[in-house]
């Protein structure tokens, strides 16, 4: 097949990449190019800002695609671009959606692709519900051959997946666990949640491509190993052989105090927060064999392996070390207080 991914070197499309290179398909990554010397040589890469459609349709000529893949397209306004450039020539467009646009709280804890949609927690997760309205809409009324993908948490080697960090990701996280200090795990770190390693998800989504069972169609990827958030937390710290210290801390407390741009909002009560357990009958239908083969203390070990072996990824948050040692010991001191009857 001949594929056109824009982006294509994120967590979640790296995988995709790679095992479309490594299958023989015609693959072309349309991107500003900011990790080109990670894509495999056999990928053709489209250098160019996917807003400038004048250039992009001048660099893609009059070139057809069996699949056009969206992993950059957040806001309506994008999806409308993509329709524009992409309408009459491919046989299948793909978006990548997100859980996270699932209602929040669901009627059930068990989630299909027939749960309704609704955040009203998270601007990003109304904005991609935004999107699939549109694209179906499309689908519809013009016939536009749309897939929509739901992933839930898919992390890669980049970063080890945590629920409660700042705004440079989990490093500092594992850097507390390494000096033996207390981290914060949101309300008390019972609630299920769903991590999917990259590779896995890469298996399920290329065998929609091109699949005439897709067409008009949304499916969720994910693993079928549902953990709590502190089994989570003590993988990731039996991985870095030390101890765990959790602190917990309400969700909707963390929601009401963090710094605006952490967005605890929508991350926690707009999504890991809630316990959710995903039901991939339909992607299995569609993908026979498909089976998401990575548990997550095997994914994690590689995730920290990887990491520790690459100090650029090693980015250190004072910022964000502060405010959780301020959490921490304020609410140390109004419990101690309480329990003192001061």
């Amino acid at each position: 097949m001949k594929i056109l991914m824009i982006g294509g070197t994120g967590t979640i499309s790296s995988a995709i990449t790679r095992q479309l290179a490594s299958s023989g398909h015609e693959l072309w990554l349309l991107n500003r190019g900011h990790r080109k010397n990670e894509v495999p040589a056999n990928v053709k890469q489209v250098i160019v800002d996917i807003n400038n459609e004048t250039e992009v349709l001048r660099l893609l000529g009059d070139a057809q695609f069996d699949a056009v893949c969206e992993f950059i397209g957040f806001l309506p306004e994008q999806v409308e671009r993509d329709i524009r450039l992409f309408k009459g020539r491919t046989r299948q467009y793909v978006y990548i959606s997100s859980a996270s646009a699932y209602n929040k709280p669901a009627a059930s804890h068990v989630i299909t692709e027939g749960t309704s949609l609704a955040n009203p927690y998270w601007e990003y997760s109304r904005n991609k519900i935004a999107c699939e309205e549109l694209l179906m809409r499309e689908y519809r009324e013009n016939g536009f051959p749309v897939t929509i993908i739901r992933p839930s948490h898919t992390y890669c080697e980049r970063s080890v997946p945590l629920s409660v960090h700042g705004l440079k990701g989990s490093w500092q996280v594992l850097k507390r666990m390494m000096e033996g200090k207390p981290v914060i795990i949101h309300g008390d770190g019972s609630s299920l949640w769903t991590l999917t390693w990259n590779e896995d998800f890469a298996k399920g989504f290329i065998g929609l491509l091109g699949n005439p069972k897709a067409i008009g169609e949304a499916f969720q990827i994910m693993s079928d190993e549902s953990l709590t958030w502190n089994q989570i937390y003590q993988c990731v710290a039996q991985t870095l052989g030390v101890e765990l210290k959790p602190f917990y801390v309400a969700s909707d407390y963390l929601a009401a105090i963090a710094p605006k741009e952490y967005d605890f909002t929508g991350n926690l009560l707009g999504d890991k927060a809630v316990t959710v357990v995903f039901d991939c009958t339909k992607l299995k239908r569609a993908v026979p064999g498909f089976q998401a083969t990575t548990r997550f203390d095997e994914g994690v070990r590689q995730c920290v392996a990887h990491i520790l072996a690459h100090p650029e990824l090693q980015e250190e948050d004072a910022e964000f070390d502060g405010w959780c040692d301020r959490v921490i010991e304020n609410l140390t001191k109004a419990r101690e207080a309480f329990q003192s009857g001061i």
